[in-house]
């Protein structure tokens, strides 16, 4: 069976964009694209939300084409595009090639999913993740930890109706200073 792993960057108080949507406070040098570009590597399929996949759609199919694109953002563009995207939402009517348009309820979906996709499903996206954490179904955690406060935003953990109990399982420092910290479920 799959493991659902939510994966993102957030800020160092917790939110994984600003109030108006923006990216633009995220240190994705060398080493992160590529750190990003290795989980990309090791899932069998990246799950999305509508509003992420749409920013991911608008570059990384046609990155090839781009005449500024560096080695690693070429890198992560052809591991991007190398996976299934699953991409959940109710107003999108189609997805680009590599991709498929599921309109009915993620947690519904997940067994399935799981089951067609043995390793990792990386989830990408803090409203698609917040179905699955309220239900306990994510299996990891992997914040990419950015040395920035925003002061608000989209925050990258829903409001739980009880404790998260997580365990580190996995560490990261990037010269940059940004941090990867893994966590996994403690369940009984």
């Amino acid at each position: 069976m799959g493991r659902l792993v939510y994966t993102m960057n957030v800020s160092l108080d917790g939110f994984v964009e600003t109030p108006d949507h923006s990216l633009d406070w995220t240190t994705v040098d060398e080493e992160v694209h590529r750190w990003f570009g290795e989980r990309n590597r090791e899932a069998d399929a990246l799950l999305y939300g509508r509003r992420l996949y749409e920013v991911m759609a608008a570059y990384w199919p046609t990155a090839g084409s781009d005449p500024t694109a560096t080695a690693f953002v070429l890198d992560y563009a052809r591991t991007w595009n190398a996976r299934p995207k699953i991409v959940f939402s109710s107003t999108l009517s189609e997805v680009g090639p590599g991709s498929r348009l599921i309109r009915t309820d993620a947690v519904a979906e997940l067994d399935r999913l799981r089951a067609e996709f043995p390793g990792d499903l990386l989830v990408g996206g803090p409203t698609l993740a917040s179905a699955f954490i309220e239900r306990n179904l994510v299996d990891r955690y992997d914040l990419v930890v950015h040395p920035v406060v925003l002061g608000g935003g989209t925050p990258f953990f829903p409001k739980v109706a009880a404790p998260l109990r997580l365990r580190l399982v996995d560490t990261h420092r990037f010269g940059s200073g940004v941090m990867h910290l893994g966590y996994e479920p403690l369940r009984d």
